[in-house]
């Protein structure tokens, strides 16, 4: 028979109980430890300690004194300590903990012994056989389990999905302070790499088989097909897209690859706003069709909108290879620009047929192409005139930076060399080259960038290089403090409306820039910056101070005697780094032989 507790009982029982909650709910112990030098030891007891979560109130209790030693024996033994002692000392309102390790357990045998495939396995037997503790080392438990538990990851890396332990075991004679320990692992049959297995449509096929890193029936490694899924991914034609291996349907040692997709939209629209002082308010729209065919084909076109530049092109890219990498483009585009301040006006049709490749995971590009370009252009004071050039080139392209947008760290360089000859397409001998760098270095909260450009034009007749293809600095990303294509040999032309005369740019044979800026980061997500610029574009490195002098026209056999001299750019701005990317303005003084001016810039978008 159960009889009920009585209300005394009750008290004695409930009392207890309200003490040791009380006691459960204070605060972790705040307790000097002395007698342990090693930091891993110390923050193993620290942290048994913190669960008992004991105030120091009750530490002169015999059963919390005993309950703190049992407490640092048990955080102490998988370090091989199976004889410690503890006692707690309360001085004042410090807790001193006395430790005592004592002579720890060492290691006197191991024995590892695996089978299975993995046996003859050089790649595998060699990290089994590397077990960290030997014979006289002190018995560390973290590191056998640790063991255990990589071994098994690793296993499953390389394709042994069967691995498993058939026993595992360390044997204390805590009386002699020994250890024995004991594993035996079965790895079992080596998986390899079966059929692709596509989960959704399949007309991507051709395109996966093209990406996989392997073959079927080689052996399986987690390495291939991580990389496999970064290929895929890093793919233009899927929205999402996971490869998984499906042990279960395991056809002998071949276990298929399943790989789950949704393709992008047939049709992808975009549209981007933004502004710039060289350009003002410019509208982009851009549609994009990734999957043209099953090959992998696919199309894109572009409309580009602003006061001075009105563009439209098209792209037809044909994946080689390496469909990431490694693909043709055919290109079409026409544009229209006309540019107040170079007294420019141009219609330009071009065709293009580039070939890019570039090593997977490597920041180098390289690009041969064949361009056709008609142009019908007015310059200066020059009658408009059509020129038409078939030209092969070459480029290479470096790019390496941490982020997209926000840059701390990058470098970039490209090189491109474009030639045409009178009488195969060309109305002119025509030779061009233009080589870009610039750096990106953060240190704490400063930041740095360094870039220049350079380029040559070399022609039979320069008065008939379009007016696309000549040199001119000036603006947002080249010398700061002038206006857009600003700086140029110059041309003076008679206003129709007015009758003034203006004197403008009409391009050079040569360019040469360079730029240096500071910033500092004042709060986070703004830096303030000064910068210092510099450069030219010119018909002759024999400079000349003053070109208000001449007058005479592009068209003239002995254009270029005019050049402007070096035209210099400092000034102060500051960066604020967006959700959408760094948006940076500078207020900038622009200093020349003929002109000196101030500026505000105003730059969205990174600087690499």
């Amino acid at each position: 028979m159960i009889r009920p507790f009585s209300a005394s009982l009750r008290c004695r029982l409930v009392l207890p109980c309200l003490l040791f909650f009380t006691a459960f709910q204070a605060s972790a112990l705040d307790v000097e430890i002395e007698g342990v030098e090693d930091s891993k030891l110390e923050d193993n007891i620290r942290l048994h300690l913190n669960s008992l979560d004991v105030s120091p109130e009750v530490l002169g209790d015999p059963f919390w004194q005993d309950q703190i030693s049992k407490t640092v024996s048990t955080a102490v033994e998988p370090f091989g300590y199976y004889n410690s002692e503890a006692v707690v000392e309360l001085k004042d309102d410090d807790v001193i903990l006395h430790v005592t390790l004592n002579t720890p357990l060492k290691v006197v045998n191991v024995f590892a012994e695996i089978f299975g495939d993995a046996r003859t396995d050089d790649d595998f037997s060699k990290r089994f056989n590397s077990f960290a503790l030997k014979k006289g080392d002190v018995l560390n438990q973290p590191v056998y389990e640790n063991f255990k538990s990589s071994t098994f990851n690793y296993a499953l890396s390389r394709g042994y999905f069967d691995f498993n332990w058939r026993a595992t075991r360390i044997d204390l004679v805590r009386e002699d302070r020994e250890a024995n320990i004991l594993m035996i692992a079965d790895s079992g049959q080596r998986y390899q790499f079966g059929d692709i297995k596509i989960v959704g449509d399949d007309k991507a096929m051709a395109i996966i088989k093209r990406l996989q890193p392997f073959e079927k029936g080689e052996y399986y490694t987690s390495a291939k097909l991580t990389e496999f899924n970064r290929r895929l991914n890093q793919s233009s034609y899927f929205s999402r897209v996971i490869a998984r291996p499906v042990v279960t349907e395991a056809q002998g040692k071949e276990v298929p690859v399943e790989i789950t997709l949704v393709h992008k939209p047939r049709d992808a629209f975009n549209v981007g706003l933004g502004a710039a002082t060289d350009t003002g308010a410019r509208l982009r729209l851009k549609w994009e069709r990734p999957w043209v065919n099953s090959r992998g084909h696919s199309v894109s076109s572009e409309v580009f909108l602003s006061q001075p530049e009105q563009s439209f092109t098209v792209d037809y890219r044909i994946p080689q290879g390496d469909i990431n990498n490694d693909y043709i483009s055919i290109e079409g585009g026409y544009q229209f620009i006309d540019y107040s301040n170079t007294n420019t006006e141009a219609e330009t049709l071009t065709v293009a047929g580039h070939r890019y490749w570039q090593d997977s995971g490597s920041p180098w590009q390289f690009d041969a192409s064949l361009t056709y370009l008609r142009e019908n252009y007015t310059q200066g004071a020059d009658p408009a005139q059509t020129t038409q050039l078939v030209m092969p080139g070459y480029g290479v392209r470096y790019l390496n930076r941490d982020d997209s947008l926000n840059i701390t760290k990058g470098t970039y360089f490209s090189a491109f060399y474009q030639i045409g000859r009178d009488g195969y397409g060309s109305d002119i001998d025509f030779q061009k080259a233009v080589v870009e760098a610039g750096i990106v270095r953060t240190y704490n909260r400063h930041w740095l960038m360094l870039r220049a450009e350079a380029g040559a034009i070399e022609t039979n007749n320069f008065s008939k290089v379009p007016a696309s293809l000549r040199f001119f600095a000036g603006g947002d990303q080249s010398v700061r403090g002038f206006a857009f294509r600003d700086i140029s040999p110059k041309d003076d032309v008679i206003d129709p409306e007015t009758g003034e005369i203006n004197n403008v740019s009409i391009g050079g044979k040569y360019l040469a820039t360079g730029s240096i800026e500071y910033a500092y980061e004042v709060v986070p997500n703004w830096r303030a910056a000064v910068f210092f610029d510099a450069g030219t574009a010119a018909n002759t490195f024999s400079v000349s101070n003053n070109c208000d002098d001449y007058t005479g026209s592009s068209s003239d056999s002995e254009v270029g005697d005019c050049s402007p001299g070096l035209a210099y750019g400092v000034g102060t701005g500051f960066h604020w780094k967006s959700p959408i990317g760094p948006v940076r303005i500078y207020v900038a003084r622009g200093m020349s032989d003929y002109e000196n001016t101030w500026r505000l810039h105003f730059i969205l978008g990174p600087e690499l």
